[in-house]
C-alpha cells in the first residue's frame, strides 16, 4: 500500500500560478522541503512585525544605555517590562510556558534562558546576553545582544566578537530560494575557524504570528539541506557560540537556564529577519 506524499505547497483550485508558486513547486517536485503557505507573511503582517521590532530595538537600546557593573539582572527585567508596556506592547517571555520574567539574561557560561534575579549582580569582566522578545498588536519580534561589563579578558572579547560575526555571516548566507542549511554551514565554518564551537541543541526559528514557528534554523549543517527559504518568510538567526565544547545542560532547579557543560563562556547575538526577493531585511537590531 502506498502512502500519498504530503505536499506543503498546494495552489488553490482555480488560482493562477504566480512566479513564486512555480519556483516553489519546482523545488517541491525535486523532493525539497518547502514551507507551508501560512509561513509566507503578507505585506500587512510584515509591517506589523516591523513595528513590533521597532519596540524591541528600543528596549535593547535602553538596556545598552543603562547596563553597568553592580546592576542586578532583576533591574534589567524591570527596565524591559516598563519600557515595553509603556509602548503598548507585551514582553513575549513573561509567563510563556511558565517562564517567570520579561527577558532572558544569560551571564558568562549561561548560554540562554537565564532568569533575572536580584542575586545575579553584574561584575567587571562579565559578558551577558540580553534576549528581548516583544508582542505588539499580536505580532512578535525577537532579538538579543551581548554586553561586556567594563573590561573583560581578550578570550571573552574574541568570543563576543566572533559570535557577532557569525550572526552577520549567517545573514549573508540566507538567500531567496536557498536553504536553511546554508545558514548553519556558514556560521559553523566561521566559528570553528576561530577555535570555537556551535551549540547544537538550540536553534533559531520562524516568528511573527507566534513566538516560535517553523522553520527551525540550526546554526550548523550542510549546504542545500533544510527548508527552502522563500520571500515572505520571517525567522530569527541566533547562533550560540561556545568557548569550549558545544554540549549544554538545563539547570534542574529552574528548568530553564541553559549552561555550557564544561562551564566555559558562551555568546549569542540574534536578529529577526524577513526574506525578500533580493535577500533578507533585518527587522530588529
Amino acid at each position: 500500500m502506498f502512502k500519498r506524499k504530503v505536499r506543503n505547497w498546494n495552489v488553490p483550485k482555480g488560482q493562477e500560478l504566480t512566479e513564486m508558486d512555480k519556483k516553489i513547486l519546482y523545488y517541491q517536485d525535486k523532493g525539497c522541503l518547502v514551507p507551508k503557505r501560512k509561513l509566507i507573511k503578507t505585506p500587512e503582517q510584515i509591517e506589523g512585525i516591523r513595528r513590533s521590532g521597532e519596540v524591541n530595538t528600543g528596549v535593547l537600546d535602553l538596556v545598552a544605555r543603562e547596563i553597568h557593573a553592580g546592576m542586578s539582572t532583576l533591574e534589567i527585567d524591570r527596565l524591559v517590562y516598563d519600557y515595553t508596556v509603556s509602548h503598548g506592547a507585551v514582553p513575549a517571555p513573561l509567563n510563556y510556558e511558565g517562564f517567570p520574567k520579561s527577558v532572558c539574561t544569560s551571564i558568562n557560561e549561561v548560554v540562554c534562558h537565564g532568569i533575572p534575579s536580584e542575586f545575579d549582580v553584574l561584575e567587571e569582566g562579565d559578558i551577558i546576553n540580553v534576549d528581548v522578545s516583544t508582542v505588539l498588536d499580536g505580532y512578535y519580534s525577537d532579538a538579543s545582544r551581548m554586553f561586556v561589563i567594563g573590561q573583560t579578558t581578550p578570550e571573552k572579547q574574541k568570543l563576543v566578537d566572533v559570535a557577532r560575526e557569525c550572526l552577520q555571516i549567517g545573514i549573508e548566507a540566507a538567500r531567496p530560494y536557498g536553504f536553511v542549511g546554508d545558514i548553519g554551514n556558514a556560521i559553523a565554518h566561521h566559528a570553528h575557524k576561530n577555535g570555537f564551537t556551535v551549540v547544537r541543541d538550540l536553534c533559531g526559528h520562524g516568528v511573527g504570528l507566534e513566538f516560535h514557528e517553523d522553520p527551525e534554523v540550526e546554526h550548523y549543517g550542510r549546504k542545500g539541506t533544510g527548508m527552502l527559504l522563500v520571500p515572505g518568510m520571517v525567522f530569527t538567526i541566533e547562533p550560540m557560540i561556545n568557548m569550549g565544547d558545544w554540549r549544554v545542560f538545563v539547570d534542574e532547579e529552574d528548568g530553564w537556564t541553559v549552561v555550557t557543560e564544561d562551564e566555559l563562556p558562551s555568546a549569542q547575538w540574534e536578529h529577526t529577519l524577513v526574506m525578500t526577493e533580493t535577500g533578507v531585511e533585518v527587522l530588529t537590531y
